[in-house]
């Protein structure tokens, strides 16, 4: 028999997006049913809501302008060590549910440690996942780990963000899982429904960069929702209790400034990788 479900939704983009927001977010039920927003351990936007017995629409969209360019990159960024790293940064470099980084650490230094530290280094194993990983859509699964991933086989773009942590984190280099928004904006479009994205950011340089695991290449217009240390951190929905996914759909493109979408956009050839 149909009963209510207690749910957490992470759809929001990260806070500091906000202030590139053209309008408000709308964020709706139907049927309507009260929102509580709160923020994670990491401090992501969680919305909770109890789902009533019977069917529930949940939708959320937001226009924001971006003027971040292209992914930022940089050939000299170095690798820290582990005793100059900043102490939030630490727990980036343990293993968890889906990332074996202490089961996979032997490998990573069979397959990586030879390398120069550094951000080349850091691309060498992005490089290594679409060598061992075809990307299939249809094949995402739970149980899929990075352990699973270093066999080689079909994956989708958070076991292709999964194995590169598990080799980063072997390697003492700090990393973390990210999902959010990426359009075909700036590239060539993909015949394929569009999905949330996962792909990583990686300590070099005393800072964050961003690395795409799954596309291998550098995007335009990518909106960041939630980080982690892996997937298991960042659910688009936490169900406490027996649901059924009818529908979902997700679109991420170029408007212009009455909210018309902008298919084929000329932008500038995107950057070679460093």
């Amino acid at each position: 028999m149909p009963q209510p479900a207690p749910l957490i939704v992470m759809t929001a983009p990260e806070a500091a997006r906000h202030a590139d927001f053209v309008a408000p977010e709308m964020f709706q039920t139907d049927p309507p049913v009260p929102v509580h927003d709160y923020r994670d351990r990491n401090g992501n936007i969680c919305r909770r809501i109890t789902a009533p017995a019977g069917e529930l629409s949940i939708t959320a969209d937001v226009t924001l302008e971006d003027r971040q360019g292209w992914d930022p990159a940089d050939a000299d960024a170095r690798e820290v060590p582990v005793e100059e790293l900043p102490d939030e940064v630490l727990t980036f470099l343990a293993p968890s549910r889906y990332v074996e980084s202490d089961v996979l650490s032997t490998r990573a230094w069979e397959l990586f440690g030879h390398l120069p530290p550094g951000w080349r280094r850091v691309q060498a194993i992005l490089d290594h996942g679409h060598e061992v990983l075809r990307f299939d859509y249809g094949t995402a699964s739970a149980f899929r780990t990075a352990e699973h991933c270093s066999r080689g086989g079909t994956a989708v773009c958070r076991d292709f963000a999964h194995l590169a942590l598990a080799y980063l984190r072997g390697l003492n280099i700090p990393a973390r899982y990210v999902n959010g928004y990426v359009g075909d904006i700036g590239v060539p479009p993909v015949d394929a429904p569009m999905d949330f994205a996962a792909w990583i950011e990686v300590w070099l340089s005393g800072r964050w960069w961003t690395f795409d695991p799954r596309n291998n290449d550098r995007r335009l217009g990518r909106v960041v929702i939630a980080r982690g240390h892996d997937a298991a951190d960042v659910p688009m929905l936490s169900s406490f209790g027996p649901h059924e996914l009818v529908e979902f759909k997700v679109w991420c493109h170029a408007v212009d400034e009455v909210g018309r979408e902008l298919p084929g956009l000329d932008f500038a050839p995107q950057p070679p990788k460093p």
